[in-house]
């Protein structure tokens, strides 16, 4: 009965509550993009609606909401239809699917990719698939939670390594030596820094010791690489990561969806196992259609991320130039560094009423003294749209005497 779970669910939310860790939801009246209007309380405790510059989602490029992906949108539905009401091996995959895994793998640089509803369903549902109670699973201390719970999931052994740490990760290598299989497991670009795996010295350990690498990229695709492939392109490791997992849902466009891309064995071989693809539905066939055209349009148009890159490097200079502590991690994911724990959430709060949607994290979220408001910068932003954030942050840090 509910009344014997009620206390354990008041008791848990209180906690919450009381730890700074308790979420609500800013509702979004809008299309998603640069700008966006938001629900926000007036004086009176009433809803109002507020237009602000939308700093912290991961559409990096500035495909989300843009009129094009609509048409492609349209387009996918007028020749595919709404779904398929069906796993993928009934009667899910249509000819799309397939394209789009084609063009998955083209583009990462593998031989075949698979499709999966969300990148912790395919983090899931690789790790279930390959790593039993005769292997070992080494992971980065900072790993996504899709990633630690993968791993949870399954009975390898797990071990856990240092942040970025190469000797820690020797050390463990070594300690599983005997194991049957042995995967290094790390995310391409780590969400809360920004920072960017030491993919060629993860490499060339695995190289040493036998062991297979598993990455997820899913800030990095679209990004980080010359061709915007991801981390592996940037560390020039194409061909030496044995699993890529990412997603449509940042960079790509932004709806959801995700891949597992890999060599044809490992794809076929998911797709007879893997537990999260053969019970979960098929891809939505709007998203399926709309990546595939995304996948096209970002290599046509490179200029995207150099745009996005032009608008990192000017927030950080002008932040920096303000008297803010920036992360230097080369990616547009910008943590401003703040000592004191609550003065992240609150400034955030305050940068809202400036017409900057920004979030605020503090411990137990992220470590003590490490306070941070994430910036994250988006290729639809415009120059003017910068230095109107930067101008705000350093009205609101001078009031809050985070700046002098």
């Amino acid at each position: 009965m509910y009344d014997d779970l009620k206390p354990l669910v008041d008791a848990d939310t209180q906690a919450m509550k009381d730890a700074g860790t308790f979420k609500t939801e800013r509702v979004i009246e809008s299309k998603q993009g640069r700008e966006i209007t938001v629900s926000v309380p007036n004086a009176q405790g009433a809803r109002a609606s507020k237009k602000v510059l939308n700093f912290c989602a991961n559409n990096y490029l500035g495909l989300s909401g843009a009129e094009l992906l609509e048409k492609a949108s349209d387009e996918a539905l007028k020749k595919w239809g709404y779904g398929l009401a069906s796993v993928r091996f009934i009667c899910g995959t249509q000819t799309v699917h397939k394209d789009l895994e084609a063009a998955v793998a083209k583009f990462i640089g593998t031989e075949d990719a698979v499709l999966y509803s969300s990148c912790f369903m395919a983090n899931v549902g690789l790790f279930q698939t390959f790593f039993t109670d005769q292997d070992a699973i080494i992971s980065d201390e900072l790993n996504h939670a899709s990633i630690i719970d993968a791993v949870r999931l399954t009975k390898s052994d797990r071990h856990i390594f240092k942040h970025m740490d190469m000797a820690d990760l020797e050390e463990k290598l070594i300690a599983t030596k005997d194991k049957r299989l042995k995967v290094i497991a790390v995310d391409g670009v780590f969400s809360m820094d920004g920072h960017i795996a030491p993919l060629k010295d993860i490499c060339d350990l695995a190289d040493k010791y036998r062991a297979l690498v598993f990455v997820d990229d899913a800030h990095g695709v679209g990004v980080m690489g010359e061709n915007g492939r991801g981390t592996h392109e940037a560390a020039g490791v194409m061909g030496r990561v044995d699993f890529v997992t990412g997603t449509f849902g940042k960079a790509l466009g932004g709806a959801g969806g995700a891949y597992t891309a890999c060599n044809k064995d490992v794809a076929t071989y998911l797709r007879n196992k893997s537990r999260t693809y053969l019970f979960s539905n098929s891809l939505d066939t709007v998203i399926t259609g709309v990546s595939l055209f995304v996948i096209d349009h970002i290599q046509k148009h490179p200029e995207l991320r150099r745009k996005l890159w032009d608008n990192t490097n000017l927030l950080r200079k002008r932040m920096k130039e303000n008297g803010f502590n920036v992360s230097d991690a080369p990616h547009p994911i910008t943590p401003i560094m703040f000592t004191d724990d609550k003065m992240a959430g609150e400034m955030a709060a305050a940068l809202l009423e400036e017409g900057i949607y920004v979030t605020g994290f503090s411990f137990p979220v992220v470590p003590k003294g490490k306070a941070r408001i994430r910036v994250q910068v988006s290729a639809a932003h415009t120059t003017e749209d910068i230095e109107f954030a930067v101008k705000k942050f350093t009205e609101v840090g001078k009031k809050f005497g985070a700046i002098k």
